[in-house]
């Protein structure tokens, strides 16, 4: 086994920010992590990262890598904010993030000088493009979607840490491509969202080998079931609420289709995707000296 795996779960936001360490150099990459955020006071707080930060200096590691899935739509991304804290740490996030950010910057007004090509971020990652860390490879999977940008990140040979009998497994970070099988697939009405080519990216990765663990970046578990942070690609393809074996894609689609408008917006849409468009940085500060998130009305 080359790396080990940590999962946190912020149960606000039903998320799970996975931690990937290298045994062999103690270099560790951060996927997906939350910024606390409470849309009742506009408060911006750090438990969730905090306890990332706790997490690296008890395993004794050094953080070289921020890695989002997608620019989510659900929390706000901490990355800025933990980069600051290890500044040796760089970002990176699928090569397709310019045309989110180009139809958010419609969205949001931005001013003339943001840039939608992605700059922001320090590696941008397209399909089949590695990141080493120490002795492990991380490798980049294109599963549009959910939104254009999705990614998934392949690593080999890996250990759960919370696994009672630690088997080595290969793993792949889905993002919000899958839930847990009893939750099913991500929403895909979203700007430049696409249901056909989601089920495309799950077949994609479903295809993998069945001992593979997908780990999940969300969760919302039904009544007496715990978070779970992965699930095995056999039981995906078992029991998965949408996307199990002998779906087809018409099928999928009308499901999908159907299911969404059904669907209210995310509570944290309109906030989360002005920071996660800039990497996880705030907006910059107006003459007051305060940063504001802007509510555009009727945009959906």
């Amino acid at each position: 086994m080359t790396a080990d795996i940590h999962s946190l779960f912020d149960p606000v936001t039903g998320t799970w920010t996975h931690v990937l360490a290298d045994r062999a150099t103690r270099r560790a990459a951060v996927i997906d992590p939350v910024l606390d955020f409470d849309p009742k006071a506009g408060r911006i707080s750090h438990a969730s990262a905090e306890a990332v930060l706790a997490l690296l200096d008890r395993e004794g590691l050094s953080l070289a890598w921020l890695l989002e899935t997608h620019a989510h739509a659900d929390h706000l991304s901490a990355a800025d904010w933990l980069k600051t804290r290890r500044p040796a740490a760089r970002t990176a996030i699928g090569a397709r993030i310019g045309a989110v950010q180009a139809v958010f910057k419609r969205v949001f007004n931005l001013d003339a000088g943001f840039a939608t090509d992605g700059s922001q971020f320090d590696r941008l990652l397209g399909d089949g493009d590695s990141i080493a860390l120490g002795a492990s490879t991380i490798t980049t999977l294109a599963v549009p979607g959910h939104t254009p940008a999705d990614v998934a990140y392949l690593v080999r040979d890996c250990r759960h840490a919370g696994d009672d009998l630690p088997l080595a497994h290969d793993a792949v970070f889905v993002g919000d491509t899958l839930f847990p099988p009893d939750v099913g697939s991500a929403r895909c009405d979203f700007p430049g969202g696409d249901a056909r080519q989601l089920y495309r990216s799950a077949r994609r990765l479903l295809a993998l080998p069945s001992a593979t663990r997908l780990y999940v970046c969300h969760d919302y578990p039904p009544a007496g079931r715990a978070p779970q942070a992965f699930a095995s690609l056999a039981d995906q393809r078992a029991r998965n609420l949408h996307l199990h074996d002998g779906i087809d894609e018409d099928s999928f689609v009308s499901l999908r289709q159907a299911r969404d408008a059904t669907l209210d917006m995310p509570v944290l849409l309109l906030p989360s995707m002005q920071v996660n468009l800039r990497a996880g940085a705030l907006p910059p500060p107006e003459s007051d000296g305060r940063r504001y998130l802007k509510l555009p009305l009727d945009a959906f």
